[in-house]
């Protein structure tokens, strides 16, 4: 999985210049990981626990292109329809149970999650997939693209979608679609302005 936008925290008492902080962390860093801004915070602002919601973007390639191979999943064969799949996309907003979508023996709490924005849009040789939430379980978001492909394809219908939703069984669901093309796209903060 892949990061567009990622935040984390940390607590220090030494005094440090930020911006230099940032060209130091980079130049110890592998190149596939980079270091944008260092701000300071309250201490009790926490990056995962106070985020209010995540957005992740899962990419899709329908024409093979080395350069995106890293990066997405590439399709052949078979063009899904759009269309059908952001039918069943639409199934997935508000709050609900998500246990059809999440990895079997996950312990989280719950698998209430509330998804405003679901959809699927055309690129430029492929497809992306949106979607925003309060919260995710483990695996979710592959998972949700491995069944809308299948929608896509006709392999399941939009009814066969709605019914897996409503059996919280993950063994209904389709098979979870490859970790490389799925991004973390971006994090919103409660006044989010003031960490910046």
């Amino acid at each position: 999985v892949h990061a567009n936008s990622y935040f984390a925290h940390f607590d220090t008492e030494v005094q440090f210049e930020p911006e230099r902080l940032v060209f130091k962390l980079n130049s110890y860093l592998s190149q596939d990981i980079g270091v944008y801004r260092i701000f300071e915070t309250t201490s009790d602002v926490h990056a995962r626990f106070n985020a209010t919601e995540r957005t992740y973007r899962y990419f899709v390639s329908l024409k093979k292109n080395p350069f995106q191979i890293p990066t997405s999943h590439y399709i052949y064969g078979k063009t899904p329809n759009i269309n059908a799949m952001n039918e069943a996309a639409k199934l997935l907003l508000g709050e609900q149970h998500f246990g059809a979508f999440e990895k079997i023996g996950s312990d989280n709490s719950t698998s209430i999650c509330t998804v405003s924005r679901a959809t699927w849009t055309e690129t430029n040789g492929g497809i992306v997939f949106e979607i925003t939430a309060d919260r995710f379980l483990r695996n979710m978001v592959r998972a949700i693209v491995g069944t809308l492909l299948d929608v896509g394809v006709g392999e399941t219908s939009l009814e066969d979608f709605k019914r897996i939703i409503e059996s919280k069984d993950r063994g209904q669901a389709g098979a979870s679609a490859p970790a490389k093309g799925l991004f973390l796209w971006n994090i919103t903060y409660p006044n989010f302005k003031s960490y910046e």
